[in-house]
């Protein structure tokens, strides 16, 4: 059985956990270890970190998923200070091979191995995501990320993207207001500034302006927290139009990339689990004009897998390097 080190990195936390490999299959995932990447001065210091919670020598191959784009000489994360220099990280760990994906890349090489235990079903038909065509796959954490799954014969691929940076669209004449309270606070509007843990207070503060009334909570920990007991009347209301929104962008990306499945992902779409079926999410992701019946006969999956990206990450490095 092989081990790794497979890292999961993103805006506000890195986890590290070790993988047993069994060919090109993930066989077993340690308990992750999560540290926060602003107590930490660079990837370097939080994989030492790692190491000395683990109390033994690190294995000497590592797979890491990464919350930013994975090509070029230096490797910067969008949403935290770290940079990464890949022909710098086998000779600064002590690695011997190394291996580095797209953290929502990761996710998606995670849906393309794990088996249906790992789902839970959001809306649209009740039945396991297809084994051939494209499933889109998206969740709003730190950021918002969006990545493809192409399977076709038993196999797959993965399609690396960008899409949560795509521009907002606003679908109703609140939502119009709320992108102009948005430019004044952004050069441009992109799907990210709402939907991702620091775009729920962004919706607030637009809505608590439109309403022209103080906006009272401060802190995104305490809004969410306010948004999901009901305690406050204006963060319920950005967590209903975020629920919207992100129904409305996962119907927008399904169509773009031409799937016949989407799954949920991230952070905040686990945390929305009981939530979303419960809100506007299904009636905006159907609410495609002439592709509507194409949109209700689409599976919409919540992955509830701990650790994908972890999981994800190693799976990548499985099919690479088996």
């Amino acid at each position: 059985m092989r081990r790794i080190v497979t890292a999961d990195v993103g805006g506000t936390h890195a986890r590290f956990a070790v993988a047993e490999l069994d060919g090109t299959r993930v066989a077993r995932l340690s308990e992750a270890l999560t540290l926060k990447t602003a107590e930490h001065a660079s990837f370097e210091t939080a994989w030492e970190q790692f190491g000395r919670q683990l109390g033994e020598p690190l294995p000497t191959e590592l797979a890491m998923a990464f919350a930013g784009p994975v090509y070029g000489e230096l490797l910067k994360l969008t949403n935290n200070p770290w940079v990464i220099r890949p022909a710098l990280v086998a000779e600064q760990l002590g690695v011997e091979r190394f291996t580095v994906v797209n953290d929502f890349g990761a996710v998606a090489h995670a849906v393309g191995a794990l088996d249906g235990n790992a789902f839970t079903h959001l809306c649209g038909p009740d039945r396991p995501l297809p084994e051939r065509g494209m499933i889109t796959i998206l969740g709003p954490g730190t950021g918002l990320g969006v990545a493809g799954l192409l399977r076709t014969d038993g196999r797959h691929e993965v399609i690396e993207t960008e899409g949560g940076h795509i521009d907002f669209a606003p679908l109703d004449a609140l939502e119009d207001r709320v992108l102009a309270e948005l430019r004044r606070s952004f050069q441009r509007a992109s799907l990210e500034r709402l939907l991702s843990g620091p775009g729920l207070m962004n919706l607030y503060e637009a809505l608590a302006a439109i309403e022209a009334r103080p906006s009272t909570i401060h802190d995104e920990k305490v809004l969410w927290a306010a948004a999901m007991d009901r305690s406050d009347s204006l963060a319920v209301a950005a967590l209903d139009r975020f629920c919207l929104t992100l129904g409305a962008a996962a119907g927008d990306l399904a169509l773009a990339q031409g799937a016949t499945a989407v799954a949920i992902g991230g952070g905040l779409g686990l945390r929305l689990a009981a939530h979303l079926p419960r809100s506007g999410f299904r009636d905006r992701f159907i609410a495609k004009g002439r592709f509507q019946c194409r949109m209700e006969d689409m599976p919409v999956k919540l992955i509830t897998h701990p650790q994908p990206g972890l999981f994800g990450a190693a799976a990548a490095f499985a099919r690479m390097h088996a």
